[in-house]
C-alpha cells in the first residue's frame, strides 16, 4: 500500500488473529502420596525401652547386609513401632542421608517419634564426624516438624551398639 491510500475490505490488519484464538490453558500435575508396605519383620518386643530395645530390632533388621544401611524406627506415642523405613543404602562406609528423606516416611505415618540407626559394616560401632553432625541436624529437624528423634543407634559385630542417648550426645542433652 502507498502512501495516501486506503485500505479495502480484502485488506486484514495483522493483530486479528490474535482476537479469535483461545489462549492455551496450562496444566498442573496432581499427586498423591502413600505409604506402601513392603513386608513384615518378626520382633520379640513392639514397645522400645531402651536402647538395648532398639539395637536388638535394629540387628535383626540390619543382619547380613555388607554396605551401610541407614534407617529409621517410626514409633506411636507409647513407643510401639509402627514401622520401619530404609532411608538410604551407602557403599562400604558411608551413607548419604538428608533430613528431607529422614522425616519423610515418619510425617505420612503419621509418627510422634522416630529412633534413627546404621550400621557400620567395619564392625566398629564409634560415631564418625559426620554421625556426629547429621545427627545434630536430625534432631534440630524433628523439633521443627514436632517428631521427636529419641535415639542414633549405631550397630557394630558380635551385638555391640553405640546410642547417642545414652551417652548424651543428642542435641539439647548437653
Amino acid at each position: 500500500m502507498q502512501y495516501g491510500q486506503t485500505a479495502t475490505s480484502e485488506q486484514t490488519p495483522l493483530f486479528v488473529a490474535e482476537h479469535t484464538t483461545k489462549p492455551k490453558q496450562a496444566s498442573i500435575p496432581v499427586y498423591k502420596v502413600t505409604l506402601v508396605r513392603e513386608g513384615r519383620l518378626p520382633c520379640y518386643s513392639h514397645q522400645i525401652r531402651s536402647s538395648a530395645n532398639a539395637s536388638t530390632l535394629l540387628q535383626t533388621y540390619l543382619a547380613d547386609v555388607d554396605r551401610e544401611h541407614f534407617v529409621v524406627l517410626l514409633l506411636n506415642q507409647k513407643n510401639r513401632v509402627i514401622g520401619i523405613h530404609t532411608v538410604s543404602v551407602g557403599s562400604l562406609s558411608a551413607s548419604i542421608v538428608h533430613p528431607r528423606e529422614t522425616f519423610k516416611a515418619a510425617i505420612l505415618a503419621n509418627v510422634a517419634a522416630i529412633i534413627c540407626g546404621h550400621n557400620h559394616p567395619s564392625g566398629d560401632c564409634q560415631p564418625s564426624k559426620e554421625d556426629r553432625a547429621i545427627t545434630a541436624r536430625l534432631v534440630e529437624g524433628g523439633k521443627l516438624l514436632g517428631i521427636s528423634v529419641l535415639d542414633h543407634v549405631i550397630i557394630g559385630d558380635e551385638n555391640k551398639y553405640f546410642s547417642f542417648a545414652d551417652e548424651g550426645l543428642l542435641q539439647g542433652d548437653r
